[in-house]
């Protein structure tokens, strides 16, 4: 089943790739029997559904998780079900191929006024002169 991102973009079953393991999690002896955790690899360098700017996004968004060769991994071992493992793998790598579309705004430098500049210098100079007629008193 192909992991629906939104109306342009859809990821194939072959980018992503499913492995169970033995979790950590909550299960008592059950943790022991079943693998229930889900490690999730979506083959992001490689795939043909994501432009090269979303690419370069989600990498800086996927932080550790992104492998060396390329890929995002995310694994889930919240719940003691598979199933509902997978589902939350599967939206949490969702979001973060959203996120990663999201282009950023891009800043807007701004400069301070030459009044406030001055203000400043005068507020600093105002300051040094109070700071000046403290200490010893001489006698003249």
């Amino acid at each position: 089943m192909p992991l629906h991102i939104n109306d342009q973009i859809e990821i194939a079953d072959w980018e992503l790739t499913e492995q169970f393991v033995r979790s950590s999690g909550p299960g008592g002896q059950n943790v022991n029997k079943v693998s229930t955790a889900v490690e999730l690899r979506f083959e992001a360098a490689r795939s043909p559904a994501l432009p090269e700017p979303v690419k370069t996004r989600l990498r800086r968004l996927a932080g550790q998780r992104w492998t060396k060769d390329g890929a995002v991994l995310i694994k889930c071992d919240e719940t003691r079900q598979q199933a509902r493992n997978r589902e939350i793998a599967r939206e949490r790598l969702a979001d973060l191929i959203r996120k990663a579309l999201e282009k950023p705004k891009r800043r807007i430098k701004t400069r301070v006024s030459l009044n406030q500049k001055r203000k400043r210098v005068d507020a600093k100079k105002k300051r040094g002169e109070v700071k000046a007629l403290r200490g010893p008193v001489r006698e003249d």
